[in-house]
């Protein structure tokens, strides 16, 4: 979620323009649908607070504690993917400059194959959008991962897209190449890539929203490995009817499975 939605700030002052002291913080975004999610890994984590971005359908949990900011290191240092670990390293520079009792090692990219733990599960939790087309022309079903080229240090996303796409048999796409801000797209395109996709997250769940979205387009990826999509195109479109964005019900259940930290 962090290398997805989240940010890791860490000041490069003492003290703002008014006079105060600076602190670091971690931040992930949450749509405003995934409040119940948002609400259980504050609780889990009991650190952090959760308010609501004025002007966006989003809220931002934010951990700036010393005892909350360690925590999370402690969980996600050396199992970082992508050029976010530059700001967590130094964030834990910071730490061990500002604390004499603290020596947290710092650990470099986490290299085992994608397949192997829970990351991608909260990558696509932040980023991922599991899609269902359904034209008179076509029937599709997709997993689809957007990045910006190059992030906010400067640094690509090429390295860790790759090793997502080798796992759902795709390559990486440049797209939006002559704006701004150009992007990679990891998308399904075929159905033995779908069907690693499934694989992977039966698993490794998701547990926001997405895994609602996930569970209607499992039911269309069956049909398609049954060769019966064509035939039940009307059903497929009912499917579609009621992801993402079109959700209206919300079932919280899943959530009864999240991860318990260690003591």
């Amino acid at each position: 979620m962090i290398e997805g939605d989240g940010s890791i700030h860490v000041p490069t002052t003492e003290r703002n323009a008014k006079n105060k002291l600076n602190y670091p913080s971690i931040q992930i975004a949450f749509a405003l649908k995934d409040l119940a999610y948002a609400l259980l890994i504050q609780k889990t984590l009991g650190h952090g607070s959760l308010h609501k971005v004025k002007g966006k359908q989003a809220y931002v949990l934010t951990i700036n504690n010393i005892m909350g900011l360690i925590q999370v290191i402690s969980l996600i240092n050396g199992k970082m993917r992508t050029p976010k670990i530059d700001s967590l390293l130094s964030l834990i520079d910071w730490l061990n400059i500002k604390n004499e009792s603290l020596d947290i090692l710092k650990l470099e990219l986490d290299n085992s194959e994608i397949e192997s733990n829970a990351w991608l599960a909260g990558f696509v939790d932040a980023d991922g959008h599991f899609s269902v087309r359904a034209s008179i022309k076509k029937v599709e079903c997709k997993i689809e991962i957007c990045q910006r080229q190059v992030d906010k240090g400067g640094q690509s996303t090429l390295p860790f897209l790759e090793r997502i796409a080798k796992l759902f048999k795709t390559s990486v796409k440049p797209i939006r190449t002559n704006t701004k801000n150009p992007q990679f797209r990891v998308r399904t395109t075929s159905l033995q890539g779908n069907l690693e996709v499934k694989s992977y997250f039966d698993n490794f769940p998701l547990f926001s929203t997405k895994y609602l979205d996930y569970l209607d387009w499992i039911k269309v990826l069956e049909l398609f490995e049954a060769k019966e999509h064509k035939a039940k195109f009307k059903q497929i479109i009912k499917i579609k009817s009621n992801m993402n964005d079109n959700r209206t019900i919300f079932n919280w259940d899943h959530l009864q499975n999240f991860y318990k930290l260690g003591k």
